[in-house]
């Protein structure tokens, strides 16, 4: 593939192509979510090809649904949803960041630095900027700490009903709770159209009772949590066709109705089950009085197991004696089904506490992006509590861009170009935030950089309203430590890989087609 016109209208080296490629496909990415970021920022609105909506500003949503097929683009998209996975916030940051540095490496490269030494740059100032905003965290120590709700406002977007609810589940939980490693806040949201917000103490579980003849409400309840099908063993058709084999279905069939039986002796007035409920169970158990919800999710069923102190049994286990079935039960203060909702509740529970967060939402359009903001609020207040925090509005970046500048000296050669694009990378979080708002970028970076450095200040920002600057930390602008340091990470990873890829080959095809790949195919799918 022979490039020309590129940029300045000039032929483009044969070399460079696969990395000029791969860099305009990164530039898409950023262009998608970049006018996000901020106070300011605007929504995006997604339409698949039946016409369906997503109208969101999370940065993670729309990477996500995006029709792309380019592979460095593709690279980005999944770094961005592993910050999500691990910190649950901070992807548009992540993708502005790595996008600016991919463009930054290309232009040094243009100009004639071998890309193994912006490499090494790169690499240098992004360890510098991690150890910088390490040392700047601020720790919370405790859930009543103002600054916690400042953080939930700043992640859930200024939904100050959202933060609220945020904030008051991470009181009920505790600090223990949530520093626990395999915890995490953002799984207890739960958003439903028509809604009232609530958090409670206690565990939703998203389905009806199997029928309206079964109790609505049980007080000191006891539960069995079958993780497993709640039917007979089967037999192969084959086999029901012998005289033996008929004789083993009808055994079958009577000996899981005197295990079902058991179920009703041992006092059990709440079932609930990870698969079906055959029709003679459902009857047993609803004669007995006894609530069964059937084909709850893996997830609601450890949530209720840890709640009520349950152990998950197997059908197969059911053959046991009364005794050994009982030491499998959980126990809760009440539980009900909600009508309105059509969602069951499981209510102090003896196990582990466990809060759930219900997000109300006035329609169903907009349950999804309510839930969303939500659960980014949650994992930004988590996320501050393990780890601490900064201050935000790309404060912090620009205060790293200021530190980074100063080891320019300390790399020999033109690795120092290389940390000139991590400086540059690290200012365009706020160089964006205040475009969105409607101010000039340039002058707004350079006026911070400049305030930070008289004031000796790294939480000096820009107020998106008056353009002003200000102090992030005094206005409740914070982002949690994780955060960022995952955002930086991902980012320089993500553009280091992008930079090293120096020819793009087509793969051979698979099967009875299959295509000799025709040497090097530097022309990859657009997005």
């Amino acid at each position: 593939m022979n490039l020309k016109q590129a940029g300045s209208g000039a032929d483009v080296d044969e070399r460079l192509a696969a990395l000029l490629t791969n860099a305009n496909a990164v530039r898409a990415i950023t262009a998608a979510v970049e006018g996000t970021i901020g106070p300011k920022g605007l929504d995006t609105m997604l339409v698949d090809r039946f016409g369906e909506v997503i109208i969101t500003n999370d940065g993670v949503t729309i990477l996500d649904k995006m029709d792309v097929n380019h592979p460095a683009a593709k690279m980005l998209i999944n770094t961005a949803k592993a910050q999500q996975a691990e910190v649950g916030d901070g992807t548009t940051t992540t993708t502005i960041m790595a996008g600016s540095l991919v463009s930054e490496g290309v232009n040094q490269v243009m100009r004639g630095v071998p890309v193994a030494r912006v490499i090494e740059g790169v690499k240098y100032g992004i360890t510098k900027s991690l150890e910088g905003v390490r040392e700047r965290s601020r720790t919370i120590t405790d859930v009543n700490d103002p600054i916690l709700r400042s953080i939930a406002m700043i992640a859930g977007r200024e939904h100050e009903d959202i933060a609220d609810l945020v904030v008051e589940a991470a009181k009920l939980i505790g600090v223990e709770k949530l520093n626990e490693y395999n915890f995490k806040l953002s799984e207890i949201i739960t958003a439903e159209a028509s809604a009232n917000n609530e958090v409670f103490m206690g565990v939703i579980v998203d389905h009806e009772r199997m029928s309206q003849e079964m109790p609505e409400k049980i007080v000191a309840a006891k539960l069995l949590l079958v993780d497993d099908a709640l039917e007979p063993e089967e037999i192969e058709d084959e086999a029901l066709s012998t005289e033996t084999g008929f004789k083993r279905y009808i055994d079958l069939q009577d000996e899981f109705k005197q295990n079902v039986q058991k179920i009703v002796e041992l006092g059990v007035s709440v079932v609930m089950v990870d698969r079906g409920v055959h029709s003679a169970a459902e009857e047993i158990l609803t004669d007995a009085n006894i609530m069964v919800i059937e084909r709850v999710s893996s997830k609601d069923l450890r949530r209720v197991a840890d709640h009520t102190g349950a152990r998950m049994i197997k059908r197969t286990g059911l053959k046991k004696e009364s005794g050994d079935i009982g030491k499998y039960l959980g126990t809760a203060e009440k539980v009900y089904q909600d009508e309105k909702l059509e969602q069951v509740r499981v209510i102090g529970g003896n196990g582990k506490p466990m809060a759930t967060i219900l997000v109300g939402a006035a329609t169903e359009e907009v349950v999804g992006e309510r839930e969303r903001i939500a659960k980014d609020a949650a994992s930004s207040v988590q996320a501050a509590v393990k780890g601490g925090y900064v201050p935000g509005g790309g404060s912090i970046e620009i205060a790293m861009a200021r530190e980074v500048i100063k080891y320019r000296e300390n790399l020999k050669g033109m690795a120092a170009y290389g940390l000139d694009c991590v400086a540059n990378a690290l200012k365009q979080p706020l160089s964006q935030i205040v475009e969105n708002a409607g101010f000039n970028p340039l002058e707004k970076v350079e006026e911070v950089m400049t305030m930070q450095v008289a004031q000796n200040s790294d939480s000096l920002g820009i107020d998106c309203d008056t353009g002003e600057v200000v102090n992030m930390l005094a206005r409740g602008v914070i982002d949690p430590v994780p955060v960022k340091l995952h955002a930086i990470k991902a980012a320089g990873e993500v553009a280091v890989a992008i930079l090293r890829i120096d020819t793009i080959i087509k793969k051979k095809e698979e099967g009875a087609n299959a295509q000799k790949a025709g040497g090097t195919d530097n022309s990859m799918p657009d997005f």
